[in-house]
């Protein structure tokens, strides 16, 4: 039997692992690992055309599957492309391992063609990142970085020589045992005590969960039964919270709608469960708060904490919830509940009453339409920017569907990718990519991954022909907008010229059957739906100076003879508009 060389070892590790898909574009540091994925049955190369659509692709394989995912790009300019999906992972705390293959060992640090050094450009956005510069560290070196991909749930990236690659392995060379799922962590008991007793002496408690809160539901439930607990969400958790979920308060954030602010203000403690929320402006300061998270660097770094407590959110509930005292005071909770009531009736709803007629089409009447004709079970992945807002507020989640998104690093144009890893998890799953004109341009080449590979992916454009959140955020600022401007073509005729299903959509009343026959296409398909591009996110709270910022910016463009925008603007939003 002949010997295996390095490359041909390190993808029957990959295997031993659990991956069975490597993401990426080939190349010549790199083709001997891509010869060794070839040769064995049970790994597939999934050939993308770009580098960041691999690691966005693996990035979302792993959220799906709770398993390592793996991609791989050539020495220099291939694997650099890989960065911003590995931050997005690294960020989403998906294990994924990357393979950034290198130039010849005898020529690092000389200069050579194509020369970076990957194990120091990725450290930033991994939890390990090492350079195999010799055979002898093999399968060792490989094996630690799955362990910190599996064990920290983030990235891990191996540089890999493609001399090296091609050499013989060790002889005698020793493997281990890999761990491929993380264990639970339950707090200690002087926490558990302390989160008992501020329970017990607050009289009014709300619970703001993140995604930490995955597989915790029931246990998020009892607790706030117990205590009588307005629930309020962050993006990332809602779609572990919010189904079936009868303390429902909403998102709060730059995003949020509904009464999660006011819960998490009017409390007397506020406890967070699994949840690293960056908004500290949204998150108060004069109430005592609790931190619940597995991760210990995440605790206390947003707010001051009463009590820090570091375990999974599942297993500290399963120990304070038969300890606490029941409540009987529903006051607090009731009045909540009712504010939040009030709020969806006038502002989340306000976009999907009497649109028949309306032309551009609400992007908030899509959101709704798209909600119920989407399966049960389908898999959401969404473009940074306004298709958040729409899928934050309009896409409910029942415990089956999920929901994906750049939600902590922010990247434009990771939707498409996403749903290219989604689908390839199950391709009799329903997967929806909800896109906006901006983000699937900047990697529209990889709409041609599915129709090679005949992904059932559905594209949802939200097509404004315009930088919508960009917009906002200038108007805002005090600023007329500029450079937010898309000249896009009928991007239904380059979905069909790329030999997919296409349609257009330009009014309200051909929308649910275009949705419905491209749900139907077996294959790939791409609806594009021209959204009124003057509707604009309102968040939940605006203070003054951000209301003077925008009469600031609405000045401006009238100045500079924009005033018929400004008035459709008005028209578009008036309605949800709080008052101050």
């Amino acid at each position: 039997m002949a010997r295996q060389n390095v490359a041909e070892q390190f993808v029957d590790i990959l295997v031993r692992a659990g991956v069975r898909r490597l993401y990426g574009v080939v190349g010549d540091s790199l083709n001997p690992v891509v010869d060794a994925v070839r040769r064995t049955p049970d790994i597939d190369w999934i050939q993308v055309r770009h580098e960041e659509v691999a690691a966005f692709a693996a990035g979302a394989e792993a959220q799906i599957t709770g398993r390592l995912a793996a991609c791989a790009g050539s020495c220099g300019p291939g694997n650099l492309h890989l960065i911003n999906g590995l931050y997005d992972a690294h960020r989403s705390m998906a294990p994924v391992l990357a393979l950034a293959s290198q130039i010849p060992s005898s020529e690092i640090g000389l200069g050579y063609f194509q020369e970076t050094h990957p194990d120091r450009l990725f450290a930033e956005c991994s939890h390990y990142s090492e350079l195999i510069s010799n055979p002898r560290q093999m399968p060792r070196l490989l094996q630690t970085a799955i362990q910190h991909a599996v064990g920290q749930s983030g990235v891990s990236v191996v540089a890999l020589p493609g001399d090296i690659a091609s050499e013989p392995a060790p002889d005698k060379a020793w493997q281990t045992a890999l761990v491929t799922s993380r264990p639970t962590v339950r707090p200690g008991d002087e926490e558990i005590d302390a989160l008992v007793r501020m329970v017990d002496e607050a009289d009014r408690v709300t619970l703001f969960c993140g995604s930490g809160t995955a597989g915790a539901h029931a246990e998020v439930m009892r607790f706030a039964e117990r205590v009588k607990a307005p629930v309020g969400h962050a993006l990332r958790g809602k779609e572990w919270i919010q189904y079936d979920n009868p303390f429902d308060v909403g998102m709060s954030g730059l995003l949020g709608y509904g009464a999660a602010y006011e819960a998490t203000h009017e409390c007397d403690l506020l406890i967070l469960l699994g949840t690293d929320f960056p908004y500290n402006a949204f998150l108060p300061d004069d109430v005592r708060i609790v931190q619940v998270d597995v991760r210990p660097e995440h605790l206390g770094r947003r707010s001051k904490l009463d009590l820090a407590v570091w375990g999974d959110v599942r297993e500290t509930l399963r120990c304070v919830v038969p300890r606490v005292r029941a409540k009987a005071d529903r006051r607090f909770l009731d009045r909540m509940l009712k504010k939040h009531a009030d709020a969806l009736e006038g502002v989340v709803k306000a976009y999907t009453r009497k649109v028949e007629k309306h032309v551009p089409i609400h992007p908030e009447y899509v959101a709704s339409v798209l909600d119920e004709l989407a399966d049960d079970d389908a898999v959401f992945t969404v473009d940074t920017g306004m298709c958040n807002v729409w899928a934050a507020r309009y896409i409910t989640p029942n415990g089956r569907r999920r929901i994906i998104g750049s939600f902590s690093h922010g990247s434009m144009a990771n939707a498409l990718p996403q749903a290219i890893g989604a689908q390839f998890t199950d391709r009799r799953r329903q997967v929806i990519s909800m896109s906006g004109d901006g983000g699937f341009s900047m990697l529209m080449g990889d709409f041609l991954t599915l129709v090679q590979y005949d992904l059932p992916v559905k594209i949802v454009l939200f097509n404004n022909s315009s930088l919508g959140m960009v917009e906002l955020e200038m108007l805002v600022s005090g600023l007329p907008s500029y450079g937010t401007t898309n000249h896009n073509p009928d991007l239904a005729a380059v979905a069909r010229a790329a030999g997919a299903y296409g349609v257009r959509v330009e009014k309200p009343k051909q929308l649910a059957g275009a949705l419905k026959d491209a749900f139907r296409h077996k294959g790939p398909a791409l609806v594009d739906i021209v959204t009124d591009p003057n509707a604009l996110s309102i968040p939940p709270r605006i203070s003054r100076e951000m209301v003077s910022g925008f009469a600031l910016s609405a000045s401006k463009i009238v100045l500079d003879g924009g005033v018929g925008r400004m008035v459709q603007m008005a028209r578009s939003n008036l309605r949800n508009v709080p008052r101050l």
